[in-house]
């Protein structure tokens, strides 16, 4: 019966080994690229990737590839050109491992494709370590994989919007924390750039409201739309940033890595400026250190590294009870929000994930707007 099933599956995705490869350089411009079949060895499983999200996380992940070694999880062999990893739902087609049967969905990291192979290791009712020997040197929490059986937060009729907000919801929930446990470095202003973006608004719903005042800084076409979230006490436009309070201490997490931006803040807070904390680069055309500046210097937050320091201090089982919990209060937000957070729009095949991926590079996309790419 296994092997039937297998083969149906099989027939459920294309023979060939389909990707869709990023030029390193540009991540507005890829190319679809075929080749043989990928198959199982023993210890080894082929995934069907099916539904992802993508935003502009994605973009980040392009524009800080070599850097932060993104492009080295799913390598293409091919000078100039990477897969840029996504978050999503796959299916095992093919397996070479005890206790993983073709037809389980899993949830994860993924390339763009529609085939991976990986090699499973720490197997266990909830999920796997994919142990591919070039990961072993790559982020340990990009490397693992969730069965959705196990999963109690999982629901079928929502596996758009898990796929859409769960890889950003992880990044944004690990944010708050790391600011709250460093007492959000005795600021009582929180400066959000590209506060109509995913990410930057789960990390305000997370931060709460309390003793420190969220300020999200937006474009003017989306100070309305931001404005709409509740979950920023004040929303300031890009051409206002000198009229924010300079008096008060301040931190600055920097979603949108323009270069620009970053210098008026610093010379406006000047030594008010308790913290600068960059996160992402959703201005794809800007980021850079800004040159000298007053004030601390910009630093870089790395989610994986929050996540091992709780995982230490709380142990496994207790970071995934507050993170779940977390994430199930933020997504029974988001179903009911009035106006609605987002509406997602599905796009289909290799052909719809690369004209999301050209608009979300060129434009940042649509914050009313969350991109799922169906293979």
């Amino acid at each position: 019966m296994i092997a039937r099933l297998a083969d149906r599956l099989r027939k459920d995705i294309m023979a060939e080994l389909t990707r869709l490869l990023t030029d390193r350089s540009d991540p507005a411009r890829s190319r679809v690229d075929t080749g043989p079949e990928l198959a199982a060895g023993p210890g080894e499983i082929i995934l069907a990737p099916r539904r992802f999200s993508l935003t502009t996380n994605n973009i980040t992940y392009a524009v800080f590839g070599d850097a932060m070694r993104y492009w080295d999880f799913f390598p293409t062999g091919e000078a100039g050109w990477g897969q840029i990893p996504v978050w999503g739902f796959a299916d095992i087609v093919e397996s070479g491992v005890d206790g993983l049967e073709p037809g389980e969905r899993i949830y994860g990291y993924f390339p763009i494709a529609s085939q991976v192979r990986m090699r499973p290791e720490r197997i266990s009712a909830t999920g796997f370590t994919d142990a591919t020997p070039h990961r072993g040197e790559l982020p340990p929490a990009y490397n693992q994989y969730s069965r959705v059986s196990a999963d109690p937060a999982y629901d079928p009729q929502r596996e758009a919007h898990e796929a859409l907000y769960r890889p950003l919801f992880m990044t944004a929930f690990l944010l708050a924390d790391f600011l709250a446990d460093s007492d959000i470095f005795g600021a009582r202003q929180l400066v959000i750039s590209s506060a109509s973006s995913k990410t930057a608004s789960a990390t305000a719903f997370c931060v709460g409201p309390g003793d420190v005042e969220r300020v999200g800084l937006t474009s003017s076409a989306n100070a309305g739309y931001v404005a709409g979230l509740g979950c920023y006490e004040t929303v300031s436009r890009y051409d206002d940033v000198e009229t924010l309070d300079a008096g008060v201490p301040t931190v600055y997490v920097d979603f949108s890595g323009n270069a620009g931006l970053r210098e008026r803040i610093h010379r406006h807070f000047g030594d008010r400026l308790a913290y600068n904390c960059v996160v992402g680069a959703t201005d794809n055309g800007g980021f850079g250190q800004g040159g000298d500046l007053p004030g601390p210097k910009p630093a870089f937050f790395f989610a994986p590294d929050q996540a091992r320091k709780r995982h230490k201090d709380w142990g496994a089982e207790e970071f995934n009870r507050r993170y779940q919990e977390a994430e199930a209060a933020f997504l029974a937000h988001v179903d009911t929000a009035d106006p609605p957070w987002v509406t997602v729009d599905v796009h289909t095949g290799f052909a719809g994930a690369q004209d999301v991926l050209a608009d979300l590079a060129a434009k940042g996309g649509d914050p009313a707007l969350g991109h799922v790419i169906e293979l």
